[in-house]
């Protein structure tokens, strides 16, 4: 997510009015960057991230709300100022019923002492539903209700091999916490984190008014822990052939027949589905292997405390105190709870999303706006048919459908040019928590509605207000939102090294990257997930890969807990490749109107790098830090730096870098995606 690169068109378009021609200040510095947050203390060749972040590093403070600090946080918050606008507005004087709907879910969310008045009244009903539950298949399609927790998520999504419908899917879900390695790593941080976990549980069960807590978060955990030991790691569920596992009834049935396949998924609307995409097929079976051979007594604890942990923001303020002491303070440092009308936002997000986005669109995005980021996708394109054309290690067959999977790349930029209608959403105005299960169901509902027909291209799947961009493979889409469409991400204004680097290379460049990393590579023009490369191109790319993994598994940003190489790969890649690519498109530019002039002492390409590195600005605390390595497929922010840069030729010639310098890789052992 955020930034990748992509190809098309024989050669570079003009290039956009956004590089040419600056007709106000760019919104930081002079020319778009903050030169004061830089230190030059530092030598570029042995920390170049430090070289140009790091007074801000020094001297910027995380804010005691926040996991971290730096552009990927300051800018959101700029967005969720704009929507609480928005969202206000609508509360206070609707003018439509959906903006009805928007003030309402907003204003029940805000009403705290309504929800303390009530008490755990809106919990009980749920609660009680758990209690009637006599036998196991009953259990099992409660579990399999929107909005409900369960070991296996059944889900609707697009047909791997046939992108052009859906499918029905199934896999592990996620435990209480936030990944397996929590339950079986050693150690006295993974212990301490454990007995709080413990005690949140406990918690929870005694506001609840639950008898036994202690020993129920026993049994609770002991039974997570035996699910985590089956899950599939990280690193695993990152292979799309591996968790690809298309099954009939019969085949289900045989593989974890405890899920009594045919009843569970007629109660969820899927009655009619012949096939089921298993992705982590062993984790599956062993799921209900534990639905057997653990008393139905313990699998409704953990459904019940399941279930008010996750609703616990909707709850008392201790539910969700509790919930924030626990997954906020604990597991990722985070010392205060941020404003309740912060947190609305996100839910709105989740809840009537393009509902605010299409009035935020109305607001805040301009035709010129999408015209200009238009012409840059267009000028990536182009870069990167040139690095295609140019690949050495691609034989003529890989090259070809290469192109081809580049020709049928479709970017949407902006916002969705059809939006959801809520007409059928129940909002309360004063149950939050009926509010946020509704919400669920009304989803839900909505993939079923498409599930019999084609698949909708239209989609998106992130609202236009998120500051952030994805790849899909199976669509052979990029989507960048409205929002991080802004400084300091992309700027009319600045310099065109700076938008060069910044838009093309970490948002553009990146996320059309992804349709040729480790994972995007192994889907065809179609988005089919097919085998379209000869074997001596696999085997050469496979090569570079593999060496940009065994850089990465070196990095150790927490003493003690290493980069995954392996998880990170295909953000590494998309990196590295958006990078390349976005260099070669800005030394086009430079080609047909001659060398930019040194500003503030910088040469062009010197501008390049350090905009390159400022767009990567960013810190974290120690706790979100360790659950991201243990995780998160996206490497730290430094590492998205000094980690690539130091593969790239041309930096070292920017700024001199020489043998005996930190950073400095010999050139028989840096990695090209497609060649410097």
């Amino acid at each position: 997510m955020r930034r990748s690169v992509l190809l098309a068109a024989a050669s570079l378009l003009a290039v956009p009015a956004l590089l040419v021609a600056q007709t106000a200040k760019p919104r930081y510095g002079g020319w778009g960057l903050e030169l004061g947050d830089m230190d030059r203390s530092v030598k570029p060749g042995d920390d170049f991230y430090a070289y140009a972040e790091g007074t801000w590093l020094k001297n910027h403070p995380i804010p005691a709300d926040k996991v971290g600090a730096g552009y990927n946080y300051d800018l959101p918050d700029e967005i969720e100022g704009q929507v609480r606008k928005i969202v206000e507005t609508a509360a206070a004087n609707p003018t439509t019923p959906t903006a009805r709907k928007v003030g309402d879910f907003y204003a029940a969310w805000m009403d705290e002492r309504g929800i303390e008045a009530r008490g755990t009244a809106p919990l009980k009903p749920y609660l009680a539903r758990i209690d009637a539950v006599t036998t196991r298949p009953e259990l099992v399609r409660l579990m399999a209700q929107p909005g409900w927790p369960a070991p296996v998520g059944i889900g609707i999504g697009v047909d791997q091999d046939d992108p052009t419908r859906y499918t029905a899917t199934a896999g592990q879900a996620r435990l209480g916490l936030p990944v397996r390695d929590y339950y079986l790593l050693t150690g006295d941080k993974y212990v301490a984190i454990r007995a709080a976990y413990r005690d949140y549980l406990v918690k929870l069960q005694t506001l609840a008014g639950i008898p036994d807590a202690a020993a129920k978060a026993e049994r609770i955990i002991a039974l997570e822990t035996r699910l985590s030991q089956d899950q599939w790691t990280p690193e695993r569920r990152r292979d799309p052939i591996a968790t690809h596992n298309p099954m009939t009834r019969a085949q289900l049935t045989k593989l974890a027949p405890e899920f009594d396949w045919t009843a569970t998924l007629a109660s969820m609307g899927l009655g009619d589905v012949r096939m089921v995409d298993v992705a982590e097929t062993t984790a599956v079976a062993a799921a209900g292997k534990r639905l057997a051979d653990v008393p139905l007594s313990t699998w409704k604890e953990w459904v019940t405390v399941r279930f008010i942990s996750d609703h616990a923001a909707f709850l008392p303020h201790a539910f969700d105190q509790a919930n924030f002491d626990f997954y906020k303070k604990t597991l990722y440092d985070i010392p205060e709870q941020r404003a309740r009308w912060k947190r609305g936002m996100g839910l709105l997000d989740g809840a009537l999303g393009e509902a605010v986005g299409a009035i935020y669109v109305q607001q805040y995005w301009t035709p010129a706006t999408q015209a200009k980021a238009d012409e840059l996708v267009t000028d990536m394109r182009a870069a990167y048919k040139d690095k295609i054309d140019g690949a050495a290690w691609m034989d003529d067959a890989t090259r070809k459908a290469a192109l081809a999977k580049l020709a049928t790349f479709d970017p949407r930029v902006g916002h969705p040019a059809k939006w959801i209608d809520y007409s059928t959403l129940a909002v309360s105005r004063t149950d939050p928590l009926a509010n946020d299960l509704a919400s669920d169901a009304f989803n839900w509902r909505l993939q079923l509605q498409r599930f019999p027909h084609a698949v909708d291209r239209g989609l998106w799947f992130m609202t236009p207000q998120t500051v952030n961009a994805y790849y899909d493979p199976t669509m052979n889409q990029i989507t960048l939102p409205a929002a991080i469409l802004q400084p300091p991400f992309f700027d009319a204004n600045a310099d065109p090294a700076v938008n060069y680097a910044e838009t093309g290379a970490t948002t553009i460049g990146h996320e059309m990257g992804h349709g040729f990393d480790d994972q995007g590579r192994q889907y065809d023009e179609k988005g089919r997930l097919r085998d379209w490369w000869t074997a001596a191109s696999a085997a050469k790319y496979n090569v570079q890969a593999d060496r940009l993994a065994t850089q990465f598994d070196q990095y150790e940003p927490i003493p003690g807990t290493h980069i995954k190489g392996r998880l990170t790969l295909g953000e590494n890649l998309a990196d590295l490749g958006g990078l390349e690519t976005a260099y070669a498109a800005y030394r086009r530019y430079v080609a047909r109107h001659g060398e930019p002039p040194v500003l503030d002492g910088f040469t062009g390409d010197q501008r390049f790098f350090i905009a390159f590195a400022q767009a990567w600005q960013g810190k974290r605390r120690e706790g979100a830090q360790r659950a991201a390595l243990l995780s998160d497929p996206h490497s730290p922010d430094k590492y998205r730096v000094d980690g690539i840069v130091r593969n790239f030729g041309p930096w070292y010639a920017a700024f001199n870098v020489k043998p005996g310098d930190a950073l400095y890789l010999p050139p028989d052992r840096r990695v090209s995606v497609w060649g410097q």
